[in-house]
């Protein structure tokens, strides 16, 4: 049998979080005394002094520090099983975790859900879109099952190439830019503003103005009243380009940028069940 438990090193771990005892008990929820007991058997059970008291803190000591760090990975592994069997009723996944950067084709994305939804009606889809580029969305990666994204590596899985994301070149029919009959060139694009998303596109050149949006959605709709010109994804804003009121414009070069979207699989995935191979074949057909 072991000698300590996954609960005292979890508590040790909050202890240290939170800097004292009494706010650990209160994330807890437990006594205070009942925080002290578990720590102080674990010290004993272990023979090593793993806090020291700073002021009114409690702090690792080295051995602590390098223990903790040690247990930490079994801590969160443990933490991700006991989320994972809340998702399980009768040896059935209730719950798949998907993000997808929100460049991903929405006309394509829901008829793959209905597919899904068709096939495993008992198992709920929860989708978060992200932009990639934006640091609050790494939390979502961590929780996802499945994954769409523009890199191919992960830290919680290894991807294969899915498809390209065509970005066009548009600009409003009423906009000057389209009253132009000439291709064209860098010279008479740096007269108006271009619209980004989220620092997906190059990085913004010197002299050159720019207004950058944190969603597709909000880029789409700045081109639309005439903000600027950009390049935005062709899928979205196809049903704007056949009603004429965005149009291509005549670049000399340039006018079509190709982002590559990669399917990941959280490498704790193994074997893959049921619902997640289902998944990942409906996201790889054509």
């Amino acid at each position: 049998m072991h000698k300590t438990t996954l609960e005292q090193w979890a508590l040790l771990e909050k202890v240290v979080e939170a800097g004292s005892f009494v706010k650990a008990a209160e994330v807890t929820h437990r006594s205070q005394s009942s925080v002290s007991y578990n720590l102080a058997l674990l010290q004993e059970r272990l023979g090593v002094t793993l806090l020291a008291p700073e002021g009114r803190r409690a702090v690792l000591t080295p051995a602590g520090e390098l223990l903790l760090n040690q247990v930490k990975p079994l801590l969160k592994g443990f933490t991700w099983l006991e989320t994972r069997a809340a998702t399980l009723q009768n040896g059935m996944r209730t719950r798949l975790d998907l993000v997808v950067d929100s460049i991903f084709p929405r006309r394509r994305l829901f008829a793959i859900l209905k597919q899904f939804q068709q096939a495993w009606p008992q198992t709920q889809v929860r989708l978060t879109e992200v932009l990639e580029n934006s640091p609050e969305q790494q939390a979502a990666y961590a929780d996802a099952d499945v994954m769409v994204l523009t890199h191919r590596q992960d830290i919680t899985g290894r991807g294969e190439w899915l498809m390209n994301i065509d970005f066009i070149a548009v600009a409003h029919r009423d906009h000057p830019l389209c009253a132009q009959t000439i291709p064209l060139d860098e010279d008479a694009l740096r007269a108006w503003p271009l619209i980004r998303i989220a620092d997906r596109d190059n990085p913004q050149q010197p002299g050159r103005d720019g207004w950058t949006f944190s969603t597709v959605d909000a880029a789409i709709d700045a081109v639309m009243y005439q903000v600027g010109y950009g390049w935005l994804p062709e899928e979205r804003i196809e049903p704007l380009l056949e009603q004429g009121v965005l149009r291509r414009l005549p670049l000399t070069h340039g006018a079509r940028r190709a982002t590559p979207l990669h399917l990941i699989v959280k490498n704790t995935l193994a074997p893959l069940d049921d619902q997640v191979s289902t998944l990942l074949r409906l996201l790889s057909e054509r």
